[in-house]
């Protein structure tokens, strides 16, 4: 998908969160001193009386947007992945997620799209962390489109979520006109011998390795689940079930992310193969974006290996 347009999906939520507060007056940007990376100036400009800069002050952000979600204002906490995820995690907790209140958490950097920025803002653990806090939604839309479309359904659900982003650009696979659903994965392509299942800036590989694969008579289901909690179970056992063989492929560490939810599935129904591709429980490093995904087999050619090795 070398040829098509790229871009960060931090854009379309930087475009669409400004949408969004035109239309609701409680849509509000709590910012943690990041917002020229994470693309909330646009929203200052515009909406300076729904903008709150706390300054470097992560948890504090997370407990004033509590504060404020119980006095009927949808905050959006704008910050980096592993900071929005790791440092904020209690607070996230106990003063969002257990009184099950209406506050975005909002993350650029997913992954490591942070690439050059080096392990320390390189969020490898975050989605694994937050689903496991109940009440939290955590999703990592594909492209810009779904960006856009992902961030206004996340604005206009209730309750606590996760919205992950990369920093690097990325190849645009939607057209404006998708029509995404929070929980329910969007089939890319069907097919019979290998179902992969992918989400966010490695979707684009998946859809490339499946192009390859039919060209060798291997025929492959795509899956954008861009919603990783709550998982699209259904979807995930009609794979087992019509398939049986699948591969999940992430920028994410291989525990705990989107590879791990499906195997869950799988092992409840006591069926299929599942192989995992993603960060291989190690930290990253300063290097190019490209470069950490191929150190870690998030490559199209190694999800192609893969596929033949299972037929």
């Amino acid at each position: 998908m070398s040829e098509l347009k790229k871009i960060a999906t931090r854009e379309g939520f930087g475009e669409e969160i400004v949408a969004l507060g035109k239309e609701n007056k409680n849509i509000i940007v709590m910012d943690i001193d990041i917002g020229k990376s994470c693309k909330t100036g646009t929203f200052r400009k515009e909406l300076p009386d729904q903008y709150y800069n706390v300054g470097i002050a992560e948890q504090n952000g997370a407990g004033v947007a509590a504060g404020m979600a119980t006095c009927g204002k949808i905050p959006f906490v704008v910050t980096y992945a592993v900071f929005g995820s790791l440092r904020m995690c209690e607070m996230i907790r106990q003063e969002i997620c257990y009184p099950n209140l209406n506050v975005k958490i909002a993350c650029s950097h997913g992954g490591v799209t942070s690439a050059n920025d080096g392990a320390s803002h390189q969020a490898i653990e975050d989605m694994g962390v937050l689903r496991t806090l109940p009440n939290m939604t955590v999703i990592m839309p594909a492209d810009y489109n779904a960006t856009k479309k992902l961030v206004r359904a996340a604005g206009e659900t209730y309750g606590p979520m996760y919205l992950r982003f990369t920093r690097d650009a990325i190849p645009q696979i939607y057209d404006e006109n998708v029509e995404l659903e929070i929980g329910k994965a969007y089939q890319i392509r069907d097919g019979k011998d290998i179902a992969i299942i992918a989400n966010g800036d490695t979707l684009c590989k998946a859809i490339d390795a499946a192009a390859e694969l039919e060209k060798k008579g291997i025929s492959a289901r795509v899956l954008d689940m861009h919603t990783i909690k709550p998982l699209d179970v259904d979807a995930v056992k009609a794979c087992v079930n019509e398939i049986g063989k699948l591969i999940t492929v992430e920028d994410h560490n291989i525990i705990n992310g989107l590879g791990s939810a499906v195997c869950e599935v799988a092992a409840e129904m006591g069926r299929g193969i599942v192989k995992r591709v993603g960060i291989q429980d190690q930290f990253g490093q300063s290097a190019p974006y490209e470069r950490l995904l191929a150190m870690n087999g998030i490559t199209v050619e190694n999800i192609i290996k893969i596929a033949e090795e299972m037929q």
